[in-house]
């Protein structure tokens, strides 16, 4: 769709909420291109490796060489993608697990927001450019068991709230950034954190009853429905669904 009227981006379009997102798209005329290891059965794909930084140079070549000529209504990028595999606990996991986990969940996702707003900045796009990081309840509850996880979302929130003041400095009114915490959406990596062991992951029976119970659970097509009917936003984080958590190491 050479001549679309949107071009939306969308890094790990292939399940979970993004292959949601991709299929709920509220634009007609849209362009829609999936970042991931695995090449989407219906849509565009380039290929995406959050831990091969390498491959994040080729998605901001393809930011770059697609944006010189689109003169489309809008341009949205959702980083969505995130590597499987958390880590255990700190000092307890191999070493390269621990670095593979902190180089693709929290590096890769503020670098990959980066050069799409370097993308757009560049090539003089006018028309309507959104950013969209997917984050998470974790970026302010401590689990034990997550602790790059955590730790990746807080930034990243951060990251968001401080680029949206840049922007506003720079006048670029046409540029929206916004984290979003999707709240409890049944997806794989759900469903994989809470088949890892309590000693791990202490939380994890505690997500396997509510899965099993169904208890506050999206489907991963209603959490898409919500997120898309959002944007564009005026705000720094979008909530959905999110419940009260308790941090039982602290008093403060």
């Amino acid at each position: 769709m050479e001549n679309a009227d949107s071009l939306i981006w969308i890094s790990g379009a292939t399940e979970g909420i993004g292959l949601g997102l991709s299929r709920n798209i509220p634009y007609a005329d849209a362009r829609v291109i999936n970042l991931s290891r695995r090449a989407h059965p219906a849509i565009e794909s380039v290929p995406l490796d959050l831990a091969e930084p390498e491959s994040w140079a080729t998605v901001e070549a393809h930011f770059r060489s697609t944006l010189a000529g689109f003169r489309g209504r809008r341009a949205i990028f959702i980083q969505n993608a995130h590597l499987k595999g958390l880590t255990g606990f700190a000092g307890e996991v191999p070493v390269e697990d621990y670095a593979r986990d902190i180089t693709a969940n929290m590096t890769a996702p503020i670098r990959l927001g980066e050069a799409f707003l370097r993308a757009v900045i560049d090539s003089g796009f006018g028309g309507e450019a959104g950013l969209v990081m997917m984050s998470s309840a974790s970026a302010r509850s401590p689990y034990e068991g997550q602790s790059v996880y955590c730790a990746g979302k807080a930034a990243l929130e951060m990251w968001v709230r401080v680029v949206r003041r840049e922007l506003a400095q720079r006048g670029r009114d046409h540029i929206w950034v916004t984290a979003v915490r999707p709240g409890f959406v049944d997806t794989g990596l759900t469903r994989h954190v809470a088949a890892m062991a309590d000693r791990d992951y202490p939380v994890a029976s505690m997500l396997r009853g509510q899965i099993e119970r169904g208890e506050g659970v999206m489907d991963v097509d209603t959490a898409a429905r919500h997120i898309w009917a959002a944007l564009p936003t005026d705000r720094s984080l979008l909530l959905f669904g999110e419940q009260v958590q308790v941090d039982r190491g602290s008093a403060t």
